[in-house]
């Protein structure tokens, strides 16, 4: 509360004008990792941004005991793979993972239900070694058609018989 003009106070007891800030400065991209112009960068191992995408690592674990695996498939493997892929698929609409999203992707891939040995073989290939690799990450996310993200779960479930098309194989 300011001090009436009439009322005795020290001089340095006396309220002083703040600084006032001026208008914004125009921004422009100038650090490294600043986009420039246009688009972000797109192409086979450049990723899809998203919010909250490390979101879908705790999703993934409530499928943990969910999951169809065959000999030779390890959990820890599927679980990053499918948080890859969720995490492309929520970056696709815009928005942080679902756990729709992990659902969609494991049911892609048949993890929720007994799968046909074709699909069983593919998906092994595709996902070992996924959570200890970055690169066969990049590998299995850039293999799976943008249009397959993009489906619902009912259309994934409806399409199962056509897997090959679904996942790129």
């Amino acid at each position: 509360m300011t001090q009436p003009r009439f009322a005795l106070i020290a001089i340095e007891d006396e309220v002083r004008p703040g600084s006032r800030l001026g208008p914004p400065r125009a921004w422009t991209a100038n650090r490294p990792a600043d986009f420039r112009s246009g688009p972000p960068p797109s192409g086979r191992g450049t990723g899809t941004a998203g919010p909250d995408q490390g979101y879908a690592l705790l999703l993934a674990r409530r499928f943990a005991d969910r999951l169809v695996l065959a000999p030779g498939e390890r959990r820890d493997d599927v679980l990053m793979g499918a948080v890859e892929l969720a995490m492309k698929r929520a970056g696709l609409f815009g928005r942080a993972p679902l756990a729709g999203d992990i659902e969609c992707v494991l049911a892609l891939f048949g993890y929720l239900a007994p799968a046909p040995p074709e699909l069983v073989e593919l998906r092994r290939d595709l996902f070992s070694g996924v959570s200890r690799d970055y690169w066969a990450q990049r590998e299995l996310v850039d293999r799976v058609p943008e249009s397959s993200l993009r489906r619902s779960r009912s259309e994934i479930a409806a399409a199962a018989r056509d897997w090959q098309t679904l996942v790129g194989g």
